[in-house]
């Protein structure tokens, strides 16, 4: 029997870390069977993900543990996980259903290694859809009036479901602030738009009065800053003259669900360390 854990690391840059990792893992009976590194020339920073699988028991806690001296003697942001735990996901969305549906799929068939602990939505609409996958779904209206208490009861939910992971499919409300602080690097959105052009509302629409040639959708971690966060992944679509705005917004949504479906996917392995307002995806 083995036991296969990820190392995620991030820190200064300098002489001897790969070292010190690898020799820490061969002394515990391990063996690296993925490796991804990155050294960033302009900050001086170095980014680490391994795929290690021991021999012997080890339980995260004893990583932890054997490995804080190594991490405090590069000043490391770090963390051992263990590859067959997963990871507890809510989904928030509205009324359009085809990034939802596509993560259902691919959550269904094991494509995505998680555990949908719920679906979150400010709509009746997309209920039986949800239910129908014996999945738990949460009706919490969002008004102008009610715009706090709904988020505070949202928040509540996420922690009594022991959520991890937070993945707007479509999700048509700004976050307050404080939520956005709260889950900070949990909160994965899908922008309709190859952002940082066309943000906020109606962005296919605003691509269509540009005249553009390529459209796109952008997954990204959510900020306070709106469509403004770190960026996981962006694919595009080349339009032309001939479409029509309502085209756009159909060949959009393809580009959409894969996008998602592909940030969240390096999002639950682990692939994703956050620099800033940019990102190193091990992908």
């Amino acid at each position: 029997m083995s036991y296969d854990y990820r190392l995620v690391v991030a820190c200064p840059d300098q002489v001897g870390i790969v070292a010190r990792v690898s020799t820490f893992i061969a002394a515990h009976s391990g063996s690296i069977i993925e490796a991804s590194q990155h050294s960033d020339l302009t900050s001086q920073r170095f980014f680490m993900r391994y795929e290690v699988r021991f021999e012997q028991p080890r339980s995260q806690a004893q990583l932890n543990e054997a490995f804080q001296p190594i991490a405090e003697s590069f000043d490391m942001e770090w963390r051992w996980q263990e590859t067959a735990q997963k990871r507890r996901v809510a989904i928030m969305v509205s009324r359009q259903s085809h990034c939802l549906v596509d993560l259902l799929y691919r959550w269904s068939t094991d494509e995505l290694n998680c555990e949908i602990a719920c679906v979150i939505a400010n709509h009746e609409d997309l209920r039986s859809l949800v239910e129908w996958h014996g999945l738990e779904y949460h009706c919490v209206p969002v008004t102008s009036e009610g715009r706090e208490a709904a988020f505070m009861h949202i928040d509540q939910l996420i922690e009594s479901h022991n959520v991890d992971t937070i993945i707007l499919a479509r999700y048509m409300q700004i976050l307050p602030p404080w939520f956005c602080a709260r889950y900070q690097g949990q909160v994965i959105n899908i922008h309709h738009s190859f952002l940082p052009s066309f943000a906020g509302a109606r962005p296919y629409h605003q691509a269509f009065e540009r005249g553009v040639k390529l459209i796109g959708a952008t997954c990204h971690y959510v900020t306070d800053e709106l469509d403004a966060g770190p960026i996981i992944e962006q694919d595009i679509q080349r339009v032309t003259h001939c479409h029509t705005a309502d085209d756009l917004v159909r060949l959009g949504r393809d580009v959409e669900k894969s996008v998602l479906a592909r940030g969240v996917r390096w999002h639950l392995q682990d692939r994703i360390l956050i620099q800033g307002n940019k990102t190193v995806v091990f992908a």
